[in-house]
C-alpha cells in the first residue's frame, strides 16, 4: 500500500502555460520590430560622424570654401548611402575660434499606424588646419 501512495503522488507542473508563451513571444516580436525601425536610423547617424571626422582630418580643411566642404560631406554620405536624412541646409559651416562644421537634422520614421519614432541628432567637429 506505501507504493502505491507513493505512485499516486501529484507532481506539481512546472514550466510555462501556452499563455505565458505567446505574452513573452509577443513581447519578443515587439522588441525585434522596434529594433528594426531605430537601428536603421542610429546605423546613418554613425556614417554621418565618420563623414564628418573625415572631412575633420583632411590637411588644410579649415581653408576649404563653405560649398567645397558641402560637397566633401554630400559626396561621403552618397558614397555610404545616408544621403536621405542630411539635407544641404542642415549643414552649417562657422567660422569663429577655428572652423566647426555642425549638421543637425531630424528623422522621422513610421512606426505603427499614425505613431512616429522622431530621433535628433546634432553634432560638430571642428576642421583641421
Amino acid at each position: 500500500m506505501d507504493d502505491r501512495k507513493q505512485t499516486m503522488r501529484i507532481h506539481k507542473q512546472e514550466g510555462m502555460t501556452l499563455i505565458g508563451f505567446i505574452l513573452v513571444l509577443a513581447m519578443v516580436v515587439f522588441a525585434a520590430f522596434m529594433g528594426m525601425k531605430i537601428v536603421p536610423i542610429y546605423m546613418e547617424y554613425y556614417s554621418v560622424v565618420e563623414a564628418m571626422n573625415g572631412v575633420a582630418a583632411e590637411m588644410g580643411s579649415a581653408n576649404f570654401p563653405p560649398d567645397r566642404i558641402r560637397t566633401k560631406i554630400r559626396d561621403r554620405l552618397y558614397i555610404s548611402n545616408t544621403t536621405f536624412s542630411v539635407k544641404n541646409n542642415d549643414i552649417t559651416i562657422t567660422r569663429r575660434n577655428g572652423v566647426n562644421l555642425r549638421i543637425a537634422y531630424e528623422v522621422r520614421k513610421p512606426l505603427i499606424g499614425n505613431l512616429d519614432v522622431v530621433a535628433k541628432f546634432d553634432r560638430s567637429v571642428r576642421l583641421s588646419n
